[in-house]
């Protein structure tokens, strides 16, 4: 199951020569993320108080392939590629019309309010699992 975020590059995005600020393509599939799960009917807020658990980011593999500008409109494409007990992996893509500007591969891991593993429960992995290839 491939998702797709559309968003728009601000001023604030930017550097000076008006260009994505590198860090910032983080911030925008981190967001894209965030919606997928929504997608699912999972929502994070009431996972972490009802059962204690969190989605954090353990490893990302970037590619910066092009520049985006201010006033772009991107759309960040999010496949699932792997999933296993407590972890998953994630290809996100950040496009402009058709053309890959950032690639990365994230890895997520299920953690308690304490920073331990936990195994993501069932209900979401039956959730998750269609997604996954």
């Amino acid at each position: 199951m491939t998702h797709e975020f559309g968003l728009r590059v601000y001023y604030e995005d930017t550097d000076l020569a008006g260009i994505v600020y590198y860090a910032n393509y983080l911030r925008f599939i981190e967001r894209a993320r965030t919606e997928w799960v929504r997608t699912l009917g999972i929502d994070q807020g009431r996972l972490k108080a009802e059962q204690g658990i969190v989605f954090a980011v353990r490893r990302v593999e970037a590619d910066y392939l092009r520049p985006a500008r201010f006033d772009d409109e991107l759309t960040v494409i999010t496949r699932p590629q792997a999933a296993t007990g407590a972890r998953m992996v994630l290809e996100q893509d950040v496009m402009r019309a058709g053309e890959r500007l950032f690639a990365a591969v994230v890895t997520l891991v299920c953690l308690t309010e304490t920073g331990q593993p936990a195994r993501i429960p069932a209900e979401l992995r039956r959730r998750m699992e269609p997604a996954v290839h």
